[in-house]
């Protein structure tokens, strides 16, 4: 796994928070919602991060004692956990805990199953999850796909679809995926549409948005930057804090 990328992330120009669908920047004076940040849940245990093969596999027994009653597949309760292991060890400054992701993959797409997707046991999601296009229309913002990575492979012409759509189980945008891309599971691919690389992507991006996310100030700030809505941040909380208590909403 590129692990080096992962850790660039510090350095990447801040203006970046800015290219998620709906990204905003940490506004002086907005409250902090009770029970931010959520409970950490149970502790997860510590694996070799460099592994060869899929290192989430490390962690299967104790991501298969927990998902029934989560209500989360294994397969990505897996990847949320080993993310938030590897936080825990190239930054453990961040304190990003894996109810943290597993709230954000619930809400972004039911963790890699919305619309009846499913999540091989390599971490891939198929069919593709694509969001909304974003083309200004909706509140949405207007962002461009100029490389064309991100179109819907439902809609038939593509040739009619300039603008992007968010990717994948944690839903990133075209231009975001390519500074904060990783390959997290050694297959030598680094795709939006792997629920391994989405989310160890995804645990970059919020510790390099929110620094300390043991910190109220610090968990908002990393929330907003994936999403600049209060009430996404407080549905966050809630699924991270029923996860942490060892159930669903």
């Amino acid at each position: 796994m590129t692990r080096v990328r992962w850790l660039q992330a510090v350095a990447v120009i801040g203006a970046t928070a800015l290219l998620l669908a709906a990204s905003c920047s940490w506004q002086l004076g907005s409250p902090i919602p009770d029970g931010v940040p959520p409970p950490a849940g149970d502790p997860v245990p510590q694996i070799d991060t460099y592994a060869r093969g899929r290192p989430a596999d490390a962690l299967h027994v104790w991501a298969a004692q927990r998902a029934p009653a989560l209500g989360i597949p294994v397969t990505a309760l897996e990847a949320y956990a080993y993310a938030a292991r590897v936080a825990e060890v190239e930054n453990p400054d961040c304190h990003l805990k894996w109810t943290t992701l597993a709230g954000i993959g619930q809400v972004e797409s039911h963790h890699g199953t919305y619309r009846g997707a499913r999540i091989g046991r390599n971490g891939d999601v198929t069919p593709p999850i694509r969001g909304v296009l974003l083309d200004g229309t909706g509140g949405n913002l207007e962002i461009l796909d100029n490389d064309s990575v991100s179109h819907d492979p439902a809609v038939e012409d593509k040739g009619d679809e300039p603008f992007a759509r968010a990717m994948g189980p944690m839903q990133f945008i075209p231009e975001t995926w390519r500074l904060y891309g990783v390959d997290a599971n050694n297959d030598g691919q680094i795709s939006a549409d792997n629920i391994d690389d989405a989310a160890l992507s995804a645990a970059g991006y919020l510790c390099w948005s929110g620094k300390d996310l043991a910190t109220p100030r610090g968990w908002m700030d990393a929330l907003r930057a994936y999403n600049h809505s209060d009430q996404y941040a407080r549905t966050v909380r809630d699924w991270a804090t029923a996860y942490a208590g060892g159930h669903p909403l």
